[in-house]
């Protein structure tokens, strides 16, 4: 379209390490997908300056069970570890330091929330500064996105979920977020109708505009009870950063599955304490409703699959194939040596390269990743 590339800026969530722990959708083994993650920022830093290079997420750790603390200590542990492969690549944390983002969870619990993302940002900067020797403010910044827990959200009296985003949101910003999203009331059901995708986007306008809490930095700091479980989440989790390092550091550490373990047994004590009616799920295991009402949900057409392989179809007979197969031959050479893989990708996919057939090309030089702890 003509835009100079440095022009660009936006944010790449890139953040490998966490499928590992958490959601499952890798393809390479650990080391190799750190080398893609650490390609993009040397790229990014020399010729896309305004571009956010990684959103590091603890969101998907929390969704798959972890603890408050748990969140922080992996989310920061695998942030580290994109550091170290940066500055081990030569790259200055000074300067994509400044690039870094995160995105977390906002759960049920509103003062521990809170207290979370102060401990997140206060830990974070000390990293920064003793860890890496960052010494630029914006590089010591935790930067982060929230997003409301759609794990907390359930199936049983759907409006109930109103309350839970609208106090998880609330809990989010009094914790200092840069940016937000609220789910929608009918999530655990099907993808949000555009009304209860309208109503969570109003809970964000109410917060903003009508509640007063934005306008003021850090409003619940001197609290009490926050201060103290911020600085005890932050005690505990940097107790867990500190296990991970003797154990030979994050990507070890998830080599072994002590962290995806670590993450499962915490799952595994939740849903337990719900099974037994310690932990209160309202609708679910207390004040269950018998009664019957219809929910109205988006439905959606399976013509859109087909539209999509047909447009998939027409792409691929009206390319240049041979400039296609010569596009994909030079990602497989970079992939064989340290070159950085970024400059090919791009020309791959200017050569109308499909994603499936990048990803591919790279199978064959990495190999496929295959979890040790799965019956699969």
């Amino acid at each position: 379209q003509g835009v100079p590339i440095r022009a660009l800026s936006g944010t790449v969530q890139n953040d490998i390490l966490k499928e590992y722990v958490a959601r499952g959708t890798y393809i390479y083994p650990p080391r190799p997908s750190l080398r893609i993650v650490t390609d993009i920022m040397a790229f990014c830093a020399r010729d896309l300056p305004e571009w956010n290079t990684i959103s590091i997420s603890g969101y998907h750790i929390r969704e798959a069970g972890s603890t408050a603390v748990q969140e922080v200590a992996f989310t920061l542990a695998h942030a580290t570890a994109y550091v170290r492969a940066a500055v081990d690549a030569g790259l200055d944390v000074n300067v994509f330091g400044q690039r870094l983002s995160f995105f977390f969870n906002a759960h049920n619990n509103f003062l521990e929330e809170i207290a979370k993302f102060r401990a997140a940002r206060r830990l974070w900067a000390r990293l920064m500064r003793d860890r890496f020797g960052a010494t630029n403010p914006k590089a010591q910044m935790l930067r982060f996105h929230t997003q409301t827990a759609g794990s907390t959200l359930t199936a049983q009296q759907p409006d109930t979920n109103i309350v839970r985003v609208a106090l998880q949101a609330l809990a989010a910003v009094l914790g200092g977020t840069q940016s937000l999203h609220c789910n929608g009331k009918d999530e655990a059901l099907a993808l949000p109708t555009e009304a209860s995708a309208t109503l969570a986007l109003r809970t964000q306008q109410v917060i903003l505009h009508e509640s007063g809490v934005a306008n003021t930095v850090d409003p619940v700091g001197g609290s009490f009870a926050i201060e103290e479980m911020t600085t005890r989440i932050e005690e505990e989790a940097l107790g867990l950063l500190d296990r991970i390092e003797s154990m030979g550091g994050t990507l070890r550490a998830i080599e072994t599955g002590f962290i995806q373990q670590q993450i499962q047994d915490a799952a595994y004590a939740t849903q337990h304490a719900v099974d037994r009616g310690d932990q209160v799920l309202v609708g679910v295991n207390r004040f269950q409703d018998s009664s019957e009402r219809h929910v109205d949900l988006l439905h959606i057409d399976a013509e859109v699959e087909q539209r999509q392989q047909e447009r998939v179809r027409q792409l691929r007979s009206s390319r240049n194939d041979a400039s296609c197969r010569a596009a994909l031959a030079a990602v497989e050479a970079a992939a064989r040596t340290s070159d950085n893989l970024v400059p090919p990708i791009i020309a791959a996919v200017e050569a109308r390269a499909t994603l499936g057939e990048v990803a591919d090309t790279m199978r064959r030089v990495f190999g496929e990743y295959r979890d040790v702890s799965s019956p699969a």
